[in-house]
């Protein structure tokens, strides 16, 4: 650990030692997806000597992750670069403090193993399952877009994972866009075949996004600090030891241990600091979603990064090609 690091620790502490003498011991609420962060800081056991409380709350999805997001339930949560855009072009006091950046090849478009479909273009009048404005939806809208098609060539049905799965397996739809960990169990338990993966079409971006009311208060933004600089150790920790990050996770998710480890490995995830390049990322598909009247007006995203956040030196040097 470095100087520089150990003197930033010591501050958070001494923050939060401050706040709690003041008030009872903070608390800090966070929104997971399927164990993402939960499992890595566990597994990594990141999670000793806590100078706060941290209250977890699982979501299936970004959607209701994002709901308790503009209704205050939680402090923070990670979110896709997508459904983080509806948040915010509601109005909802949020901004995001990091990004973990991805490569996006789990995001995909899936079909049934014995489908004759071996192409976007073959899409055309077929039913799509996914859920409104998640990054499944932004990938397969950019999937028909490169294939000389629009939304009004396929027929949508708005669905949650589970629903989704259960309705490509059943045959109500052709087709599910999704994400990890679905497109991995879905490949290894033979229920899923990826037609389009994200790569080219899809950021991999994904945020650790958190309400503009605990970023205003000194001592959970403090405790923000520190869970993120935790969060992008235990990440790296997790790349490192890949067979013991998968047993957490496979644990909290209720997935195979199998899948747990495909959608990570592959993801080859890595916690970076906001720069131009996120930003202008965040732009386009802001930009996307409004040309395809998804968003009734253009919404600028400058405003919605939160900036001062830092990543310690490890997670940026794991970050480096």
């Amino acid at each position: 650990m470095s100087i520089r690091t150990k003197l930033l620790t010591v501050a958070v502490a001494l923050l939060l030692a401050g706040h709690a003498s003041a008030s009872e011991r903070l608390t800090l609420r966070i929104g997971d997806q399927k164990g993402n962060m939960r499992a890595q800081l566990e597994a990594a056991d990141a999670l000793r000597d806590l100078p706060y409380d941290i209250r977890w709350a699982e979501f299936p999805a970004a959607a209701p992750l994002a709901e308790a997001l503009n209704a205050g339930a939680i402090d923070a949560g990670i979110i896709g670069d997508a459904p983080l855009l509806f948040v915010l072009a509601s109005g909802a006091p949020v901004k995001a403090i990091a990004v973990d950046k991805s490569d996006p090849y789990g995001t995909a478009l899936l079909v049934r193993p014995e489908a004759p479909l071996r192409s976007a273009a073959e899409l055309k009048g077929k039913r799509i399952a996914t859920g409104r404005g998640s990054i499944g939806h932004h990938l397969a809208l950019k999937a028909l877009a490169q294939a000389g098609l629009t939304e009004k060539d396929v027929e949508f049905r708005f669905l949650g994972p589970v629903d989704a799965k259960i309705a490509l397996a059943n045959g109500s739809v052709d087709a599910w866009s999704t994400w990890e960990p679905y497109t991995a169990l879905a490949e290894l338990s033979g229920q899923g075949r990826v037609l389009v993966n994200g790569r080219g079409l899809s950021t991999g971006n994904s945020f650790l996004a958190a309400t503009d009311k605990a970023l205003e208060e000194p001592g959970r933004r403090a405790a923000l600090q520190d869970y993120l600089n935790r969060l992008a150790a235990a990440q790296v920790w997790a790349n490192q030891h890949l067979d013991t990050y998968s047993k957490t996770l496979a644990a909290i998710i209720g997935f195979p241990v199998e899948a747990a480890r495909l959608q990570f490995e592959r993801r080859q995830l890595r916690w970076q600091v906001i720069d131009t390049q996120t930003v202008t990322e965040q732009q386009d598909t802001a930009d996307f979603y409004h040309t395809h009247g998804l968003m009734t007006e253009r919404l600028d995203v400058a405003p919605t990064f939160a900036t001062g956040f830092t990543l310690p030196a490890a997670a940026k040097l794991a970050a480096q090609p």
